[in-house]
């Protein structure tokens, strides 16, 4: 992508999406963490149908070590993978509890230091939470990176660290928000809808697709 089409690509999507936000449901910064350690290879939509029962009766650190492992594997059991990250929700909440206080740190260091939280998801609730401008790269972001010629890498640190580079300062804290969910909605794997696509012009994508109609 040229650098003259960059503000004007983030630009269109902040028009049709002025305050973009995380489809994930919430209501504090643990539920945030624990909805997205949950939702590795997984649907939003999935992960919220769990976590709507689970918040209403463990909502914090402490609630959820009460429920114990098993009663926490019964309210994820629909998530892929849940068995392991029960173990992993259960194993930070106690490092909350013990080093925290029972909140989520702040820093990247301390997030990436909790059990089943990466670099991505340390991306997220810095973003989302702490209004950092950061960059989460999942499948969605690591493709429009490189299929819009945004930020071309072969990994998703190279994706990460090109984005944070090119993007300006502006777009930055709702960029994430916004490549998430035209990757999800519009820019699909498989077959992208270009002809519904309001940034199409500004993209490197050659090969663009036809309406089917």
């Amino acid at each position: 992508m040229k650098k003259e089409h960059i503000e004007p690509f983030f630009a269109t999507l902040k028009a049709a999406n002025p305050q973009p936000n995380t489809e994930l449901e919430y209501t504090s910064v643990f539920e945030l963490l624990a909805a997205v350690l949950l939702s590795a290879q997984a649907t939003d939509v999935g992960v919220n149908k769990a976590t709507r029962k689970l918040f209403h009766v463990a909502n914090t650190p402490q609630k959820i070590l009460a429920l114990g492992l098993e009663g926490l594997e019964s309210y994820i059991k629909t998530i892929g993978l849940f068995r392991s990250k029960a173990k992993h929700l259960m194993q930070t909440c106690q490092m909350l509890v013990d080093l925290h206080g029972g909140e989520v740190p702040r820093s990247r260091e301390a997030l990436e230091a909790l059990p089943g939280v990466g670099r991505k998801t340390a991306n997220v609730v810095l973003n989302v939470a702490f209004g950092e401008a950061t960059m989460a790269v999942d499948t969605h972001i690591f493709r429009m990176g490189n299929r819009t010629g945004l930020a071309p890498g072969a990994t998703p640190y190279e994706v990460e660290m090109g984005l944070l580079k090119r993007i300006p300062v502006a777009y930055l804290v709702d960029a994430h928000h916004w490549l998430i969910l035209h990757g999800r909605y519009v820019c699909q794997a498989r077959k992208p809808l270009c002809w519904q696509c309001q940034v199409s012009n500004y993209c490197d994508f050659k090969p663009k697709t036809m309406s089917p109609c």
